[in-house]
């Protein structure tokens, strides 16, 4: 089996759309990728290549949540891989990298609004369910997930 080559590298929100329109919102307008914040000074676009192809990206919002006391918090958005990439470690090793980020940021909460079917990966990679599920009008049930970001590692 041929080793992959991932690099991490940031991107400009434009970058991300070609990920996260197949993989968050096939069917849907190109501009239903463009997401609220995407173009903020605070926010942070991140894409993982294999070698020079862009197979996934998340972008990083500098956003808190009412529910979290938390000064410092960032939101995970558009978190997308492409299909025939997923299921091979390549979201961890994004996830871990924008955790790097966040704590030179000296972030201490990340959270997200997981889709129902992605829960159980971001289990997996240090996330809590907080809450009950809701509804995102066409995109279907979602879940609100925070990380404590442990700044002292």
């Amino acid at each position: 089996m041929k080793k992959q080559n991932y690099t991490v590298k940031q991107i400009q929100a434009v970058d991300a759309y070609t990920i996260r329109h197949p993989v968050l919102r096939k069917g849907k307008p190109i501009e239903s990728c463009i997401f609220d914040g995407d173009d903020l000074e605070t926010t942070l676009h991140f894409g993982i290549y294999n070698t020079e192809e862009l197979i996934g990206v998340c972008s990083l919002l500098k956003n808190n949540n009412p529910k979290f006391s938390e000064l410092n918090q960032y939101q995970l958005r558009g978190m997308a891989i492409l299909q025939h990439q997923q299921g091979l470690g390549i979201g961890h090793i994004l996830l871990k990298y924008c955790d790097t980020i966040l704590k030179e940021e000296k972030t201490n909460l990340i959270w997200c609004n997981a889709r129902e079917v992605a829960v159980n990966f971001y289990k997996r990679n240090g996330y809590r369910v907080i809450g009950h599920s809701f509804n995102i009008k066409g995109i279907g049930p979602h879940y609100v997930m925070k990380k404590q970001l442990n700044l002292s590692d």
